[in-house]
């Protein structure tokens, strides 16, 4: 089972994904033209899941992945800044996939 989700609204990609080893249990990713309109977490640490998304608001995808991979939280290999790196790279993968097959 897959752990990203798109449905395109109005020219809107909205990414569901869920992310692994981490506190929060899903995150929303609204996107256009690789630039990132809004994101939202469901769990977590609310405070500083709202700055993240505050901050990548109007950013390209491929510049906030750069900048937010590989990043753990604590002891724990991951974090939502690296899980949220990957539902990027997830959404990436996946739009060249849907590309492919038209």
């Amino acid at each position: 089972m897959s752990n990203i989700e798109i449905q395109e609204v109005n020219g809107v990609d909205e990414v569901r994904y869920v992310p692994q080893g981490v506190c929060s249990k899903l995150f929303i990713i609204k996107i256009k033209d690789d630039v990132i309109l809004s994101l939202e977490a469901v769990g977590g640490c609310s405070g500083n899941l709202k700055g993240i998304g505050s901050l990548v608001k109007g950013m390209n995808i491929q510049e906030v992945a750069s900048k937010i991979s590989g990043i753990p939280c604590g002891s724990r290999p991951t974090s939502c800044p690296d899980q949220i790196s990957k539902a990027i790279e997830a959404y990436v993968s996946e739009k060249q996939k849907s590309h492919a097959n038209v």
